[in-house]
């Protein structure tokens, strides 16, 4: 029992700085392109009372992942303030500030991926927690088990929050970060992307409804891929 509340814990504490890094990534790069509005709103740090949504970032995906079996969840914490007209570059700057968060979610998975690599386990004992990572009973059996197993499990924690945080964002649905891309590529009116905000909401519950098959499969095509270059 008491592994199965500090791998609760570890799932919780790594999506909110998943998030946290992925809306601070937002706010830098609007910086970098010329708005300084993130900034002066105290919202470039890792300090989680900034960021924090009780609903979006606790509350909502611990109850996914409870009823899901943890499964799935997904989160979000305070979106990070930016003008758009500040930045300097007015057709793609929009695009890049919104890429900005998934990048960061990647280069996390990336980096945690390499640092699976250099863990002193077996490559059979790797591919076994990999294989079983959805179930509940073996991962909190790892949890209890032995250093090298433990690291090699906080990093494959770490890869599934941020490849779902970084791919399941890049969905052109409002609000979305993939929206801003599409806004970008596409001559869509101004009216109508306001509309499409407006709405954002209802269409994306609509899709992971609908399309929740599709979308499960491709999002576990990247875990997949990701998971590969830990062993």
């Amino acid at each position: 029992m008491s592994s199965e509340i500090v791998l609760i814990a570890f799932y919780v504490i790594i999506l909110l700085y998943s998030v946290i890094i992925h809306e601070v990534a937002h706010g830098v790069m609007a910086l970098w392109l010329g708005d300084a509005t993130a900034k002066y709103a105290g919202r470039l740090n890792l300090n989680p009372a900034k960021h924090i949504d009780p609903w979006g970032s606790i509350m909502a995906p611990l109850m996914m992942l409870m009823l899901s079996n943890f499964h799935f969840a997904f989160g979000w914490a305070k979106p990070v303030p930016y003008n758009p007209y500040n930045l300097k570059n007015q057709k793609w700057g929009p695009a890049l500030v919104a890429l900005a968060g998934p990048a960061s979610n990647i280069t996390l998975a990336l980096i945690f991926a390499t640092v699976a690599q250099f863990i002193n386990l077996p490559v059979a004992a790797k591919a076994d927690i990999i294989i079983n990572f959805n179930n509940w009973s073996s991962v909190a059996t790892v949890v209890s088990g032995s250093f090298s197993s433990i690291l090699f499990e906080l990093c494959t924690i770490v890869i599934y929050w941020n490849v779902l945080l970084a791919f399941f964002n890049l969905i052109p649905i409002p609000p979305l970060d993939g929206s801003k891309l599409l806004f970008s590529v596409l001559p869509i009116k101004i009216e109508t992307q306001a509309l499409l905000e407006q709405f954002g909401f209802i269409f994306l519950l609509m899709f992971v409804i609908f399309f929740s098959g599709p979308m499960g499969a491709f999002l576990n095509g990247m875990l997949n891929i990701f998971f590969s270059l830990t062993i």
